[in-house]
């Protein structure tokens, strides 16, 4: 549920008509005055449905709040306000619908910069980041001291990769409102993904200091580095998980934050302590066997007989280039030593090709008409949804041979890669299967990987993405660019040099020194990806002992031990 009602929703309604002043007495024998038969006028009677729609929107009754303002918009088709609400109720469920409504009302109201502003949320929201800038810098423009505009825009410069561009807007969002809740984050995190970590770290100590988002402060300071001696910062995470009022987000933070320093120190089982933990306040709940359906249905709707149908679908590109896998399996890295050869650009994690699948059908549960949909596609409609993401990849280079999209749960997708895209190449990153669920289980990773907060879960789920991906290698052999981890960390440059044969680019020597490569990084990998390659992540798991064997029990045959 979208919890955000439109900000300072109350100005864009008509001030409430004071109540009429009291008429004064009759004189005797003047005639009795006749009640007003005259009803309030449509536009009141618009803003009174849209009041009641923001209370039904604050009390969560999103269906009856959407029925009221379809009621305004049949009696004033267009009503801005109306659109706009819609937008905002919709957002969670489904951003491009909320994006079309958004637009509507600012076509209606182009000066207004609050529908500006959602735009640019909205577009941010679906990780398309050029838009989301053209309408955050709007919003700047209509009303220059809009906070959340000016913040919205750091956060837009950043996942587009424009990390010094964030960061004079974030200088910005602070010269107006210093004691803003996350500005100091978003601006420490931009530091980091520039490699500047003591900057990064600089920053999140003020946080602290002035109690601005400090759990989330301190869980993103203790990973600007590896600790090899205890840091105060110790001492006082564990000050503040004594705190009754920090609630269940901040203690998920503060309890990862401990986990990691504790890891670092080598006090393991002090670390496994508050890693369990933190997972008791990480609201998810994730359906293993709904994942298994979902793996089902991709299974039988991506088959021999349907690629061959589809053959010749598309568009012949050799530009996308798709690093996909488990999270924490080595994405980041994969991308680093590719996007260090002078023909290749790293765009980051992109949501596009899963927005063009969720739009045919392809949800959690795999809508009945994702299947038809793509047994009925046409030749046009591929090439027409293939030059659509090939056109969004050039947003981010117009020059590149090779252009990498490292979204790693694109590995549901290389069925609809090998439709869209016949040229595009695949590289699967594949780790030892106990090191790769430890690591995201005591990674920070968002709500998006639910399958993450439950060792046993954890490991049932990676049985299914195995599963899926042994079904692609079956399907398009050869295609599938399988490179491990372990081969990666023991023999770079062999490695590397295949990598690069695999794009078809010839070999450049600036891939073995990625770790000097400029430019930003955006994942949770930032730190690692700045340093030479280490051995240390390889066998991690054995520090944990049984703590771990849910984990290993669930991965079953998949688990070396």
């Amino acid at each position: 549920m979208n919890s955000r009602l439109p900000p300072a929703w109350a100005k864009h309604l008509k001030a409430q008509p004071a109540p009429p002043k009291a008429a004064p007495p009759p004189k005797a024998g003047s005639p009795k005055p006749q009640p007003s038969r005259a009803g309030p006028s449509r536009a009141q009677a618009d803003d009174m449905l849209l009041r009641q729609a923001l209370e039904l929107q604050k009390a969560e009754r999103l269906p009856e709040a959407e029925e009221l303002c379809h009621r305004v918009l049949a009696r004033t088709p267009e009503h801005a306000l109306a659109l706009y609400i819609l937008g905002t109720l919709g957002l969670d469920f489904d951003a491009d619908l909320a994006i079309k409504y958004f637009e509507r009302a600012a076509a209606r109201e182009p000066g207004n910069p609050y529908y500006q502003l959602s735009l640019g949320e909205a577009w941010l929201k679906v990780a398309d980041y050029s838009p989301a800038i053209k309408h955050f810098q709007r919003a700047c423009e209509l009303k220059p001291d809009l906070v959340e505009a000016l913040f919205g825009l750091g956060q837009a410069y950043h996942k587009f990769g424009k990390a010094e561009m964030a960061l004079a807007t974030y200088e910005r969002v602070l010269k107006i409102k210093r004691d803003h809740p996350q500005v100091r984050v978003g601006m420490a995190s931009a530091l980091s993904s520039l490699g500047r970590m003591d900057d990064a770290a600089v920053c999140l100590r003020e946080a602290i200091g002035e109690r601005l988002s400090a759990p989330a402060a301190y869980h993103a300071l203790v990973n600007t580095r590896k600790f090899s001696t205890e840091p105060p910062e110790l001492k006082s995470i564990l000050h503040e998980l004594d705190d009754p009022g920090v609630g269940d987000a901040g203690s998920h933070d503060l309890h990862m934050a401990a986990g990691k320093l504790l890891s670092d120190l080598k006090r393991f089982d002090d670390a496994m302590d508050h890693y369990l933990k933190a997972t008791t306040f990480a609201a998810r709940n994730f359906d293993i066997a709904s994942y298994r359906k979902k793996v089902d249905s991709l299974i039988e709707i991506f088959d021999a007989e349907l690629l061959a149908a589809k053959a010749g679908f598309g568009d012949p590109s050799d530009v996308p280039v798709f690093v996909l896998g488990m999270p924490r399996s080595g994405t980041t890295l994969t991308e680093q030593i590719c996007s260090s050869h002078p023909d290749v650009h790293g765009a980051g994690e992109l949501l596009k090709l899963r927005g063009m699948a969720v739009a045919s059908g392809l949800r959690e549960d795999i809508d009945r008409s994702f299947k038809p949909l793509i047994k009925s596609m046409t030749i046009e409609q591929s090439r027409t949804m293939a030059q659509d993401y090939l056109a969004f990849l050039r947003q981010y280079s117009h020059t590149a041979l090779r252009v990498v999209d490292k979204m790693p749960h694109n590995f549901e997708l290389v069925g609809l890669i090998a439709i869209l895209l016949p040229n595009a190449r695949i590289i699967h990153c594949k780790r030892d299967a106990i090191d790769n669920c430890l690591s995201c289980f005591t990674s920070n990773l968002n709500e998006t990987h639910d399958y993450t907060s439950d060792l046993h879960g954890l490991g049932l789920y990676y049985r299914e993405y195995d599963r899926l991906m042994e079904h692609w290698k079956t399907l398009l052999p050869g295609r599938i660019f399988e490179n491990r981890y372990e081969e990666l960390i023991s023999d770079q440059e062999a490695q590397s040099h295949r990598l690069i044969e695999h794009l078809g680019l010839p070999w450049d020597d600036a891939c073995l020194r990625f770790f000097e490569k400029e430019g930003s990084v955006r994942t949770i990998s930032r730190w690692q990806v700045r340093q030479p390659i280490y051995t240390s992540s390889v066998k991690r798991w054995k520090n944990y002992g049984d703590r771990i064997q849910p984990l290993i029990d669930a991965l079953g045959d998949l688990a070396e031990t």
